[in-house]
């Protein structure tokens, strides 16, 4: 395929996945409004309790970007198996037959993973909320504007369902023999601490029941993509081994071939 055919190949993946997130945007509209009401429940929430807790728009527009950004965040997540497609039916025909498996396994594990980070995220939300406002006196009002408090809400929630990804790269990594799973296993420590520490930037640093609902699953499945990782690696090195074998029995039959015959050849010189 030539470069102009890739090009308008691209442009097509392209135009099909714009289409997609326009119709989904159709639903996230009307979406927008009950997702908002969920978003904003732990604000909600600390003024049940008494505290002076209002969200707050800066301008006149705010209200109507609030809305849009709303629903351009869930129709990307509704058109997400449309433009993966399309992100796959564009790289497929350069792939391998490995590539391709290894692929579409990668795609159909990273997808629920980082929905459930996004779940578990959305869990710690109101912890992160109540801690946050507990460093202000009560007496005091407790403003946000519609703008920061959504940016912050779904920073949150994508960072922690790409950090549920995150151990599906590392067996990606392996499979395609880039990564050894005995590596991955040696780096336990030094794994734990950036988890650690990424759990830590994503929640406050006095909420450590936040950071720890946080790291344990991503501890838990940074374990288990390194024991997924050793036991493909134990398949391929048997097979190789497989292989060799078979190798030096067809090289040791070639060359008793080849000595059998020349014995004759000389007798008969």
């Amino acid at each position: 395929m030539s470069l102009g055919e890739h090009l308008v190949e691209f442009r097509k993946r392209l135009l099909i996945s714009a289409a997609a997130i326009v119709v989904a945007l159709v639903a996230g509209w009307f979406l927008s409004t009950w997702v908002w009401e969920m978003l904003r429940k732990p604000i909600n929430d600390l003024e049940m309790q008494g505290r002076d807790a209002i969200i707050s728009y800066g301008d006149i527009s705010s209200g109507f970007d609030t809305k849009v950004q709303i629903a351009l965040f869930i129709a990307v997540l509704i058109a997400s198996p449309v433009w993966l497609y399309q992100v796959w039916a564009f790289l497929a025909p350069g792939l391998t037959r490995r590539e391709k498996l290894t692929g579409i396994g990668f795609i159909g594990a990273a997808v629920p993973l980082f929905l459930g980070g996004a779940y578990a995220g959305w869990l710690v939300l109101p912890n992160i909320v109540r801690l946050m406002a507990s460093f202000q006196p009560e007496e005091d009002a407790f403003y946000l504007t519609a703008r920061n408090y959504l940016d912050f809400a779904i920073k949150l929630l994508l960072a922690v369902g790409v950090g549920f990804v995150l151990p599906v790269l590392l067996v990606m990594l392996n499979f395609i023999g880039v990564l050894r799973g005995a590596s991955i296993i040696r780096s336990w420590r030094v794994a734990i601490l950036v988890i650690v520490l990424f759990a830590a930037i994503a929640t406050p640093a006095a909420d450590l029941m936040s950071m720890f609902l946080l790291a344990a699953p991503i501890i838990v499945l940074y374990f288990a993509a390194a024991g997924v990782a050793i036991l493909h690696d134990r398949r391929v090195d048997k097979r190789r081994a497989t292989e060799l074998a078979e190798y030096d029995l067809d090289e040791t039959a070639d060359h008793e071939a080849g000595t059998g015959d020349s014995g004759p050849a000389r007798g008969r010189r």
